[in-house]
């Protein structure tokens, strides 16, 4: 797949990128709102507290909207890939990678799940449809 190893900033995002490492994803959870978001920074967006903590996130959601590329702009980066903004279940949206289904069958509204994947040194959440019942249940019987 795509080597990024070395393309992205470790500053401010070390909490997220280190539970990553450990296979679980995070956001920033505001202590005055409560207010969840991503990409980590020293300041709640909505109410500008600086006082930030943490939050696991089961890593559910789905696409929001995305974007297949068919052009290489980095030469680590093989095509086609999907670039897709995804609505996480505990409210944040975060950008990334849809992976394990081909670029013609991403859809909007698609229930996804995050995969943990090295990268050279980092470990990267990615999103993976998913099928299980819990998330996208068959239809039963005919629609009205």
């Amino acid at each position: 797949m795509n080597d990024t190893s070395g393309t992205i900033a470790e500053s401010a995002a070390d909490p997220f990128l280190d539970a990553s490492r450990e296979g679980r994803l995070l956001a920033a959870e505001c202590r005055a709102c409560l207010h969840l978001f991503l990409p980590f920074g020293p300041v709640c967006p909505r109410c500008w507290s600086i006082n930030i903590g943490q939050r696991e996130l089961s890593g559910a959601g789905e696409v929001a909207t995305f974007t297949v590329y068919r052009q290489s702009y980095h030469p680590d980066f093989s095509v086609p890939y999907v670039l897709a903004l995804i609505a996480l279940v505990e409210g944040p949206r975060m950008i990334s990678n849809v992976i394990d289904c081909a670029p013609e069958l991403v859809r909007i509204g698609m229930p996804v799940t995050v995969r943990f994947v090295p990268r050279g040194d980092l470990v990267l959440p990615l999103f993976a449809p998913d099928s299980s019942p819990t998330r996208n249940p068959e239809p039963q019987g005919e629609n009205p």
